[in-house]
């Protein structure tokens, strides 16, 4: 690991610029900066989940491991040229998917976000996911492309919406199917 921060506050940033691992300094409005700080919003999101959780769910694990892979994500985005992510953990998150669902009935409406606080947060934490998601594909579209990134953003999207549907039902939850007013329209 690099240089731990002894002082927070540098001022180095007091002009609307960052540093990067690489040395290199770029606006804060950069789209880079704007990916990192998405996914950290998105690390503390499932922090959150994690901290409403009961400490023994088993899906804490799960979500502890995925804080790490995105710090992994943060850290090869800070450094430009470096990729950190491998396709292992996209496996796995797809391991995880076909897990859960494996118990779940089919959908055959949209769900809407809510429930209990777990449920909600989770939801949460996937919309900021699915952000950070395209935050990378508008990178790409500057030839900044992080292939496994965005696919490991995909599937975690996927598992989160997952792991809201199974929090969701919980202790006789019930998932809220979107009721739509064109349904009374007959349109």
């Amino acid at each position: 690991m690099g240089n731990r921060l002894s002082k927070i506050y540098t001022r180095t940033g007091d002009k609307g610029e960052t540093g990067l691992g690489t040395n290199d300094r770029v606006s804060k409005a950069d789209l880079r900066i704007e990916a990192i700080g998405t996914l950290d919003e998105l690390n503390s999101a499932i922090g959150l989940v994690r901290a409403y959780m009961d400490e023994q769910d088993a899906l804490q694990t799960v979500l502890a491991r995925i804080q790490h892979d995105l710090f992994d994500l943060g850290g090869e985005l800070a450094m430009p040229g470096f990729e950190l992510l491998r396709p292992e953990p996209i496996a796995e998150l797809e391991a995880h998917i076909d897990t859960l669902n494996a118990d779940l009935p089919a959908l055959k409406d949209f769900i809407l976000p809510g429930g209990d606080k777990v449920t909600a947060h989770m939801h949460m934490a996937r919309t900021i996911c699915r952000r950070g998601e395209r935050v990378l594909v508008a990178m790409a579209s500057d030839g900044n492309e992080h292939k496994i990134a965005m696919q490991y953003l995909n599937r975690l999207s996927d598992l989160l919406f997952v792991m809201g549907r199974v929090t969701g039902r919980r202790e006789g939850g019930q998932e809220i199917l979107w009721d739509s007013r064109l349904k009374e329209k007959g349109a």
